[in-house]
């Protein structure tokens, strides 16, 4: 059951990732979140093999790496919607790293545990390309 939550909380990724991508104004932040949807992608089809039974493919090929975020600090032009989006996109890694947190130690077989820790991984990596873009372009106050 748990799996079949997760799958669903992928696709709703996925969507999110998808039509954020497509509203927000700098083509900077379009890349990093058109990129972390082909990850939530790639996720969600992890999770659809486990449950047919099949040992996923944790392989991350065919995607493209992040240009590195130089933390030059870049005060935003006022872009409030964009700010609004990744706030709702910080909060939604935060609630799915925490639900793969407990799906981790539901799992009984190895292979699973083991695919589960490199979503979870995957999550909490997204999270910090989010914080450090916000936090590099004045959305996010580091206190």
């Amino acid at each position: 059951m748990l799996l079949e939550d997760g799958k669903k909380q992928e696709e709703l990724c996925v969507k999110k990732y998808q039509g954020y991508a497509n509203q927000v104004q700098d083509v900077q932040l379009k890349n990093l979140l058109m990129e972390i949807a082909q990850e939530e992608q790639h996720h969600h089809d992890m999770i659809d093999q486990m449950l047919q039974g099949v040992e996923p493919n944790m392989s991350h090929s065919g995607m493209t790496a992040t240009p590195q975020n130089d933390n030059t600090f870049q005060e935003t032009s006022g872009n409030t919607n964009d700010q609004l989006l990744l706030e709702d996109l910080l909060a939604t890694e935060k609630y799915v790293s925490g639900f793969y947190d407990t799906t981790v130690f539901e799992a009984a077989n190895p292979k699973v545990r083991q695919a589960i820790q490199h979503i979870q991984k995957d999550e909490q990596g997204h999270g910090e390309k989010l914080f450090n873009y916000m936090n590099s372009h004045g959305m996010y106050d580091v206190k």
